[in-house]
């Protein structure tokens, strides 16, 4: 490609998107960006992302990348140019110059997800969008349990969502999980899970599938077992998509 290849790293409220990738029908992050960068460029421009995220699920540290065939615009002033066309539900953070091969999706090394939960208080009207509420406070020590067995390289097909190309291509479902841990954070529970992929509706999953047999005690070994057969219908069920974020892309 000709041109400088200029970075974005992205944040957005997932609420009313149908996901980030483009689609003929329906309102989507790479869209809309694509839609400013046009008429920045006055013609079509490629916007590249880390990963899809599906619709409802949020981003605050989404990565993608363009090339930029005009060299007007200072790279770090995409910013405000992008921002000033962009609606307020999707936000550039950071933008500057980086190497001619870099690719927002192949370059990453990691991708981290947290998934955010609020237990047993009332949610808070300006919190619905953005957490999962439990009638009740989950053992964490027993999460983080069932979160060791995943850390390493994982055959993680039991968390598998239906369509997702992996199991459709008779692709490798292995992932290498370099963190999977709960934890208190303010007056949320948070679950992190850190790898170097992912496939569809695998964190959702996870999270669900680990308060499933943790509200029936089910012993950290036994539920190896379950992952290891990878049987999608002994999963849990797969948590919505509003608690959801792609918190960062390591490169």
């Amino acid at each position: 490609m000709n041109g400088r290849n200029i970075k974005l790293v992205i944040a957005y409220d997932g609420t009313d998107f149908c996901g980030w990738q483009r689609q003929e029908n329906g309102r989507t992050v790479q869209g809309e960006i694509e839609q400013a960068l046009q008429k920045i460029h006055g013609q079509p421009v490629n916007l590249t992302g880390s990963g899809r995220t599906d619709s409802g699920v949020h981003a605050l540290g989404q990565a993608a990348n363009f090339y930029d065939a005009t060299g007007n615009i200072p790279a770090d002033r995409f910013v405000h140019a992008i921002n000033s066309l962009l609606p307020q539900d999707v936000r550039i953070l950071e933008s500057c110059e980086t190497t001619p091969e870099f690719h927002a999706r192949f370059s990453a090394c990691s991708r981290t997800y947290r998934y955010q939960f609020i237990c047993c208080r009332p949610v808070l009207p300006f919190e619905n969008r953005y957490n999962l509420h439990l009638r009740r406070t989950p053992a964490i020590n027993t999460l983080n349990a069932y979160g060791r067995l995943l850390l390493g390289e994982t055959d993680c097909s039991i968390f598998a969502g239906a369509g997702d190309s992996s199991i459709t291509a008779g692709k490798s479902t292995n992932r290498y999980i370099y963190k999977s841990q709960f934890y208190i954070e303010g007056n949320r529970l948070i679950f992190e899970i850190c790898a170097n992929a992912f496939l569809r509706n695998m964190v959702r999953s996870i999270a669900g599938t680990f308060l499933h047999y943790e509200e029936r005690n089910t012993p950290p070994g036994k539920l190896g077992e379950i992952i290891a057969s990878g049987e999608r219908n002994l999963a849990g069920p797969t948590l919505p998509p509003h608690g959801l974020f792609l918190w960062k892309v390591d490169y």
